[in-house]
């Protein structure tokens, strides 16, 4: 459906203009804050088209922005701006943690800023972030709006760039050096792809995933014949590339150092939103691309989802830094994704998507957690030196707790009904099939699922409960930079009790296209 004003152009670009206010008004803080509010309930817009065509039944097939790029002549293709029943938990996902991520960094920020520079260092002001936050916000919501590859590259790009300023300006520890580290193998992963994308568009001559029909987006479907014999290689370069970006088990390497070290409302982004739009991408275009390559590897992919569920966990369980345990159990959570992706079932893809908005919701409020007790308890992050931390944050002992619950998959979160169409579809894709692979797979199933809730809990107790191993007087303020963690938490909530507009819209997405090239 053609939407009547451009509403999904003004989602992107007016957060960027008033982040060139903030950048142009930076020496005058009341403004910059003002104008940092203004952004977040902008940001909340992409949620509010999609709870409203949600209910009116607009997503059943797609919603699609009325003005458009045509590159055609050119044989790139067209860029067009939509929204469908796959791309709607990834829009839902960014726009609310973009959203109140903005609002609790303006007191993160603020003393991030003013340590830095008693520190003696030469800082941008909050003007400089804001700019550099909403960008980064946007080119997200971008590549999940995106029809095209080429379309898709860009706001990838712009994703890279806006998320290495920010972490080289106002990160931790040796900030320049993790900056690059974090540019440098991202930007190998984007050179990877790009690399694919080039190749794929020069052969089939057009780099359009999604192509206008009848005033709804509809997938192109797989281009094995047209590729011939390129297609595994193509598909490889695609693929490691997303991999990279996933940080899936073996080039995981510089997720650590950078959502660890980048300021916390970047790492709220970085690690919750970012990586999971690799797995999105595996989703929303090499699937399609590669039906018959994809179906012949899936054992490999499966083998590769669980290593790296479990290894994510039990290198989280050593760290004794709170947010690099938070970066590492990033690792295990982008398994689950792969591993709802690597069924190849529409069950598995469903349940995917949705450990994407759950890893959004529990991930950031963790993350947003940890920022509090670095903003309020002289940047406390050694959990070593936390325990009973509940008595004098309880309310953000609780939304932690809750944040917890999404990772492990226990209701009342997302995450819950991400878990069972996972194993739904690990059920419909091999577990039926012989004895063996039922007690293999469940053998799997149970320790991945085990070692989810022994990270989880077993930090939570470290952190909140027990004795307390600092002396903390202070007790907990409810303000704005709580309040945004909570708003967070209440919308996780509502999604686990409305969950059945996500699924049906999701289903009806992508069934078409997953149904026939299992049918080949």
């Amino acid at each position: 459906m053609l939407l009547s004003l451009p509403a999904l152009w003004i989602s992107l670009l007016l957060p960027i203009v008033l982040g060139i206010l903030a950048w142009l008004l930076g020496r005058y803080d009341s403004a910059v804050k003002a104008l940092i509010y203004l952004s977040g309930f902008v940001l909340l817009f992409p949620l509010g088209l999609v709870l409203y065509y949600y209910a009116t039944g607009g997503l059943s097939s797609s919603i699609v922005d009325p003005i458009y790029v045509n590159f055609a002549s050119y044989k790139i293709g067209t860029f067009y701006l939509g929204i469908d029943g796959l791309s709607a938990p990834i829009v839902i996902g960014i726009s609310i943690v973009t959203a109140f991520v903005s609002f609790y960094g303006i007191k993160y920020m603020t003393k991030r800023i003013e340590e830095m520079k008693e520190e003696g260092e030469r800082v941008p002001n909050l003007g400089t972030y804001t700019l550099l936050y909403n960008i980064f916000a946007v080119t997200m919501l971008g590549i999940a709006y995106s029809s095209n590859l080429i379309e898709f590259y860009i706001f990838l790009e712009g994703t890279l760039i806006s998320s290495f300023l920010t972490i080289a300006f106002y990160g931790y520890g040796d900030r320049r050096k993790i900056s690059l580290l974090y540019f440098v193998w991202t930007h190998i992963g984007a050179v990877l792809l790009l690399t694919g994308i080039l190749y794929f568009g020069y052969i089939v001559g057009s780099f359009n995933y999604m192509n206008l029909v009848n005033g709804s987006l509809v997938p192109v479907g797989s281009e094995e014949a047209v590729l011939g014999s390129a297609a595994t290689l193509i598909a490889i370069l695609m693929l490691i590339g997303l991999f990279v970006k996933m940080a899936v088990f073996g080039v995981h390497m510089w997720l650590p150092y950078a959502h660890a070290e980048a300021p916390t409302p970047i790492s709220a982004l970085l690690s919750p939103n970012l990586i999971g739009l690799a797995g999105y991408a595996i989703a929303r275009f090499v699937f399609q691309f590669f039906p018959t390559i994809m179906l012949s590897w899936r054992p490999y992919l499966l083998t590769l989802a669980f290593i790296t569920i479990i290894y994510g966990g039990l290198v989280a369980l050593r760290q004794k830094d709170f947010k690099r345990f938070l970066a590492y159990s990033s690792i295990s959570q982008m398994g689950y994704m792969l591993l709802g992706l690597s069924t190849l079932t529409t069950y598995g893809i469903i349940g995917a998507m949705l450990v994407y908005l759950s890893h959004a919701i529990g991930k950031a409020i963790l993350f947003m957690s940890a920022g509090v007790f670095i903003t309020e308890l002289n940047n406390l992050r050694d959990i070593t030196k936390m325990g009973g931390l509940a008595k004098k944050y309880p309310l953000t002992a609780a939304l932690a707790l809750f944040g917890f619950m999404n990772l492990t998959g226990l209701p009342p979160s997302v995450g819950m009904w991400s878990e069972i169409l996972i194993v739904m579809g690990l059920v419909q894709s091999y577990m039926l099939r012989s004895l063996a692979s039922l007690v293999g797979f469940t053998a799997l199933l149970i320790v991945a699922l085990t070692m989810t809730g022994a990270y989880s809990f077993i930090m939570m107790r470290r952190i909140f409960y027990g004795q307390p191993r600092s002396k903390i007087e202070i007790k907990e303020k409810i303000d704005v930079f709580k309040l945004s963690i909570l708003g967070i938490a209440i919308f996780g909530f509502i999604f686990f009790l409305a969950i059945n507009p996500l699924i049906s819209n999701l289903n009806t997405s992508i069934v078409s296209f997953i149904i026939s090239f299992l049918s080949r």
